[in-house]
C-alpha cells in the first residue's frame, strides 16, 4: 500500500491509498448475508477493507468477536495467526483467510521446534507467548499475553520461577524492566515494521509538532519498541498515552487537543480520521506499514466468500493445547471490536 505525505493547513498529512469499488462492496455484503458470514477486519487493513467489514478492531478484540458471533462463516481480514486463533475459539465455524500470504514477520521468528529446544535448555521454566505467534507455538506455551497485560501475566507467576518470554524482544525487555525480574529469558524476535518507528524519528516528529499528543497502541508488534523506549527513558513520556485501540479512538474526543502523533501501523489512521473527522492525525513514521496486512483486497474478500476459500483449520491436538492459553488471554484483557456502520446499523 503506497502512501504520500501532503501539506494540509500548513501541517504534514499521511494520505492512505484506497481502492473503493461500491459495486464490489455491495456484492461482498450480499454474499456475506447469503453465507451467514461475519467479516472481521484488523485496524491495519486497507481502508476499503475496513469499510466493508462488520467489525474492525485489534487482534484480541476481533478474536473475542469471532468467539461470540452466531455467524456460520468468519472472514478474517488480518494475518494467519489471528485466523488460527479464531478457528481455535470457534471450532464449529468456517474460518476463511482471504489471502494465505498474510503472514506475520514477528510470529515467523520462532516455531514449535525451536521453542521445544529452548524449553529443553531451561527445564521447568514457564513459557509466556505474545499473541503474535502461531497456534503450534501457543500449544507449547503455558500462558498467552497481549502487550497490555504482559506485565500482569508475568507478575502472576511465582517470583522464583524462570520465564521464557517470546517472541518480541522489545516487549520482553519492557516487561523485564517493569517487573524488576532478572529470571526472564527473552527470545530475540522482532516485527519487520519496527525499523519504521524508532526513538530518534519520534523525537524529530514531536519537535515538528510541539504540543501534539503522542498515542501508542500496545497491541501491535510494531509499537512495542516505543513502549520499551519509554520505560527505558529514551522517549520523553510527557503528553504520551499508551492506549488500547478503543482508547486510542476515544482519546481525541476526550481532549481539546486537535493534533495527535500516532505510533503504530499507519492503517489505523483511516479509522481515527473516520471516527474523529475534525482532528488531525500524523503518523510517527509513514513507512510503518505491515506488508502482510496489505495483501488483502476487496476482490480477495469477495472470492473468499463466493468460493469459501481459504479455510483455516488447526489440528485438534494442537488446538486443545493452545486453547487454555488463548482463553486466558481473551478473559484477562483487550477491547471489543466495533462496527464501522455505527451502533444504529450493525452492518448485517
Amino acid at each position: 500500500m503506497v502512501t504520500t505525505t501532503q501539506q494540509a493547513a500548513g501541517r504534514s498529512m499521511t494520505i492512505l491509498e484506497a481502492h473503493y469499488d461500491p459495486a464490489l462492496a455491495a456484492e461482498i455484503r450480499d454474499l456475506a448475508k447469503a453465507r451467514n458470514a461475519v467479516i472481521l477486519a484488523h485496524n491495519y487493513e486497507r481502508p476499503e477493507v475496513q469499510d466493508v467489514a462488520d467489525y474492525v478492531g485489534d487482534s484480541l478484540g476481533l478474536s473475542r468477536e469471532a468467539a461470540r458471533t452466531d455467524a456460520d462463516v468468519i472472514v478474517f481480514c488480518g494475518v494467519q495467526f489471528m485466523a488460527e486463533t479464531s478457528a481455535i475459539l470457534s471450532p464449529r465455524k468456517t474460518v476463511l483467510l482471504p489471502d494465505l500470504a498474510a503472514g506475520c514477520s514477528l510470529a515467523a521468528t520462532i516455531d514449535a521446534e525451536q521453542l521445544r529446544a529452548w524449553k529443553a535448555e531451561h527445564p521447568g521454566a514457564v513459557v509466556v507467548a505474545y499473541v503474535n505467534t502461531t497456534a503450534e507455538v501457543k500449544a507449547e506455551s503455558d500462558y498467552c499475553c497481549t502487550s497490555g497485560n504482559a506485565v500482569e501475566v508475568i507478575n502472576a507467576i511465582p517470583a522464583d520461577r524462570e520465564i521464557l518470554f517470546l517472541p518480541d524482544m522489545f516487549l520482553g525487555a519492557h516487561v523485564r524492566r517493569e517487573t524488576g525480574r532478572d529470571n526472564i529469558h527473552v527470545w530475540m524476535g522482532e516485527c519487520h515494521v519496527h525499523a519504521g518507528i524508532d526513538p530518534e524519528h519520534i523525537a524529530r516528529t514531536r519537535a515538528q509538532h510541539p504540543g501534539a499528543e503522542f498515542l501508542i497502541h500496545p497491541e501491535c508488534g510494531c509499537a512495542t519498541p516505543v513502549v520499551e523506549a519509554i520505560s527505558a527513558g529514551a522517549v520523553d513520556p510527557h503528553n504520551v498515552h499508551i492506549l488500547s485501540t478503543e482508547g486510542m479512538i476515544r482519546r481525541p474526543a476526550q481532549t481539546a487537543q486537535d493534533t495527535f502523533i500516532v505510533a503504530t501501523e499507519i492503517g489505523i489512521l483511516h479509522r481515527l480520521r473516520r471516527e474523529n473527522p475534525r482532528k488531525h492525525f500524523i503518523a510517527a513514521n509513514d513507512r510503518a506499514q505491515c506488508s502482510y496486512m496489505k495483501v488483502t483486497t476487496l476482490p480477495k474478500v469477495r472470492d473468499a466468500l463466493r468460493d469459501l476459500q481459504h479455510r483455516i483449520t488447526v489440528p485438534d491436538d494442537v488446538a486443545a493445547r493452545a486453547r487454555t492459553a488463548i482463553e486466558r488471554m481473551v478473559r484477562i484483557g483487550g477491547t471489543a471490536a466495533v462496527s464501522p456502520f455505527g451502533p444504529e446499523d450493525p452492518g448485517e
